[in-house]
């Protein structure tokens, strides 16, 4: 595997399970609300605007934890909205980001995003194992072996 493979390899195994904790509201609720777990908001905005990406500036994490740039144009829709949200937080709770008028929309950008990043991620695989994922590719079957 490349230094590059690497790199982003890394930076996604930390981007893209955050993107699908922001498209599930039941698990927020249920591991961001209880207090004896690490995993909150404030990681989500460390991961996504310091850490590991910058959903302000999405462009400048293309190749490193963005694949394409339809990553690069729904992250700075995330980031948006998750900066939206933020100033319905004065206080930077929790609760007030999950009870913000902006968050259904941070679901529904997360979700389009988690789908992209994970169909493109699967499709990375297929391609290290020589499989070719492109329209018109049908599943293989036992009659096939």
């Amino acid at each position: 595997m490349s230094e590059d493979a690497r790199l982003i390899a890394n930076h996604r195994l930390h981007v893209v399970p955050t993107v699908l904790a922001l498209a599930n509201p039941p698990w927020q609720r249920d591991v961001w609300l209880d207090p004896t777990v690490f995993e909150n908001v404030d990681h989500v905005f460390h991961t996504l605007f310091d850490d590991f990406c910058d959903a302000d500036e999405p462009e400048r994490f293309l190749g490193i934890s963005l694949r394409t740039d339809e990553e690069v144009a729904l992250m700075r829709e995330l980031g948006a909205a998750l900066n939206d949200a933020a100033a319905q937080a004065p206080d930077g709770t929790d609760e007030e980001y999950l009870q913000s008028s902006r968050w259904p929309e941070v679901v529904a950008v997360a979700g389009r995003l988690a789908q992209v990043m994970v169909a493109n991620d699967l499709k990375e695989l297929a391609a290290l194992h020589g499989i070719n994922l492109g329209p018109g590719t049908r599943r293989r079957t036992r009659a096939d072996t």
